[in-house]
Order: C-alpha cells, then structure tokens, then sequence
C-alpha cells in the first residue's frame, strides 16, 4: 500500500468517512429523541384504545334502543394492569370547577305560638251565611273565648303544629270560631308564614255545619302530619241537654293544595241509642159532679213503640187540666226534684215492637174550654234509667191535640 499514489489513499479515506457517516446515524442524542417520540405515541395509542373500549359498548346500546331511553351504564370490568397516564395540564394552568348545584332555601319556620295568633292580621276561610256580619274574614285580629262580642275568636283547644305539606317545616292548626246566638260556628284552619315571615292562611280542614258537623269538640296533630278533629252531631245549646250528641273522630291531610278526609266516618248516620215511640189518644166528657158544674173528662193514651230499642221509661207532658180523679194517676212516679213539680208523669217503660194504654180520669170546667187559648198537647218522651229525656228518630207523631168539647 505504500506504493499508492498519496492522492489517491486521500481520497479513499474521503469516501470511507461518508458513507460510515450515512450508515450509523445522527449519533446518540438524536436516538434518544427517538425513543421519546415513540414512547409518548404509544401511551397515546393505549388511552385511546381504553377510551374506545369503555364508549362502544354505550354507543351500541343507544343504537340498538333508537336513543330513546337512557343508557343503563355497562357493567365494568377492571383490568388487570390498567395503564397509567399523567394528566395533562390545563391550559391556564387552573383546575376546572366541578360539584353540585347550591341547595335551596329552606321553607318558612310555620310554627306559630297562640299569642302570635292573637297578635296577628289574619284572612279566615268563610263562615257559614247565617252568622252575623260581624264575622268578618279579611284582616281580622282574633279575640278570646272569654269575648262576649260576635267577632271571630280563637277558642280553648289546642294550637296543633306539624309539618302538612312535607317541605320539612312545620305548620300550625288551630280551631277558631264566632257565636251565633247561643251557639258557635267553629272551623279547623292550618296557618303557615311566607318568605317575609307573615302569617298566611293554608285552608280549612273542616267546619261546623259541613255535612253533619254541628260542634268541633277536640284538635289532635300527629308526627305524620295528620289532622285529627273530634266533631259532634248537635252543639249543646238553649237547653239542649249535652248526652245527646254523638261524637266521632276524623282524620285530614293536607293533599293536593287542599285538606281531604283520610280516616274516621263521614257521617254520623241514625243516633242508635233512639227509639221511636208513636201516641194516639180518645177521650170522652162524662157526667157531672155531684153538687158540682164540673164534669168527668177520660183521656186514654195508646203508646207504640216501633223500635228498634226498648223504651225503659216514659213520660206524659200536657196532662192535668183538671183535678185528678182516678186512673192511671196512681202509677206515676213523683217527678226527679230535678224538674218543676208540674213535670212529668213518669211510667214504666214499653219494650219494642210493643204496645200500651194508660188511661186518665179528671174533673174539668164543663162547657167549652174557653179558657185555653190553644188546645192542649200531650207528648210522649223516652226516658232512661236515669229518668233523662231523650229524642225521638221521628219526633212528629209523638205528640196528640185534645180538641174542645
């Protein structure tokens, strides 16, 4: 070799350096470059490969539902050896804002004391249209049970409070009422508070002369948000002895922006404790006294009872237009110290089904009677044990005229 041409070895050693250059590359940083490139491309490839493989089973659901009802999210497998990738930060470099929607306000406390009431302007429901005009409904400021005035009232009973309409308050319920008379109209009403903290009326669970409603006797509310009403079928008044009324219980909900009846009758149907007692009656004008003007005057009383329960005692009203001279007389009972000297002749009972005649002797002004300005009336009345009078299921026929003879 050392016989070559100088220039020639130079310019072998030329073409030798370009082509090991060409053959072994860029040398070993842009290698390292690389392998970068091809490492961020295949972790790429991998998330997008577990992208597809979660969305498709969604997608094929939907399209074999025509996208008409939700998609039901697939059951998930976890793999064995999930890749992991680092997050990419966000642009501006602030993470995004994610969470739930604020909650709503909550409802107006409702919960309103009886000196809040009192104190309070309030809008009633209506009165029924027989009370006097002093019951007014708009802008009222209720007064006391103790109030002889006929304005609206808050009675004795007691301010219930529970939550009716569930928005997670409570509301209060209470029974207000105005006299009529000797008698009062009362009416169970749920109040609650606006956003401004006002008082409002919700409505009304029920009032006196609904249906058969004549008096409201008692106020309950439960955890449950019921309404629970003690009502009767009579208001004792004038008179009215108080054992007559029948009572019942019946339950209210607040439903549907309204208060409906959920439990107890819903009517109060025939007093079972009556019975039905019908009197008819004859009488004949005898002769005269001896030595007197006056004359004997026999009154027969006929009494059925139709049922359905026995009579255990009854009495006559109406009798003693004279002296008594005999008869019948004999079997009444003194009347109870309870009653005027004058009332009544008591008798014993007549079962049902059952018939009995009493019959009455006196001495009465001959002539006509002149001096009765209306003809007298004998009634029939069923008693109990007790001797108290009660009503009759058909109070029409227990009653008979004496005509003028």
């Amino acid at each position: 070799m050392s016989d070559i041409d100088p220039r020639l070895r130079e310019r072998f050693a030329a073409y030798r350096n370009e082509v090991t250059t060409r053959a072994v590359g860029p040398g070993p940083d842009q290698a390292r470059h690389t392998l970068r490139r091809r490492r961020r491309a295949t972790a790429v490839a991998v998330a997008a490969a577990a992208v597809v493989l979660v969305v498709a089973p969604v997608v094929a659901n939907a399209a074999l539902r025509g996208d008409q009802t939700p998609p039901v999210p697939a059951e998930s497998v976890e793999p064995t050896a999930p890749p992991t990738v680092e997050p990419t930060p966000s642009a501006t470099g602030s993470p995004s804002a994610t969470g739930s929607a604020p909650a709503s306000p909550g409802a107006p406390d409702g919960r309103i004391s009886r000196a809040q009431l009192l104190a309070a302007r309030l809008d009633l429901p209506g009165w029924p249209s027989f009370v006097p005009t002093t019951c007014i409904t708009s802008n009222v400021r209720l007064a006391t049970s103790s109030s002889v005035d006929f304005v609206p009232l808050l009675t004795d009973l007691p301010v219930g409070h529970t939550d009716l309409d569930g928005d997670g308050a409570e509301e209060t319920v209470a029974v207000v009422a105005c006299r009529y008379g000797e008698a009062l109209a009362k009416q169970v009403v749920a109040f609650d508070r606006d956003d401004s903290g006002r008082i409002v009326t919700l409505g009304r669970a029920v009032r006196t002369t609904d249906v058969d409603v004549e008096d409201i006797r008692g106020l309950n509310v439960t955890s449950a948000g019921a309404v629970e009403v003690q009502v009767a079928d009579l208001q004792p008044c004038c008179g009215t002895p108080s054992y007559w009324r029948q009572e019942q219980q019946r339950t209210y909900r607040w439903e549907g922006g309204r208060f409906i009846q959920t439990d107890g009758p819903t009517k109060f149907g025939r007093d079972p404790r009556l019975t039905d007692l019908r009197l008819t009656l004859t009488y004949k004008l005898g002769a005269y006294l001896e030595n007197d003007t006056r004359r004997y005057l026999t009154t027969i009383l006929t009494v059925k009872n139709v049922g359905p329960r026995d009579a255990e005692r009854i009495s006559f009203e109406g009798l003693g237009l004279g002296e008594r001279t005999g008869g019948d007389w004999s079997k009444c009972d003194p009347p109870p110290k309870t009653e005027p000297n004058d009332l009544p002749c008591l008798l014993d009972g007549v079962p049902a089904g059952e018939t009995r005649k009493y019959t009455f002797e006196e001495a009465v002004p001959s002539g006509t009677r002149q001096e009765y300005p209306e003809p007298p009336v004998i009634v029939v009345t069923d008693r109990d044990q007790q001797d108290r009078p009660w009503r009759d299921l058909t109070p029409e026929d227990n009653k008979a005229t004496l005509k003028p003879w």
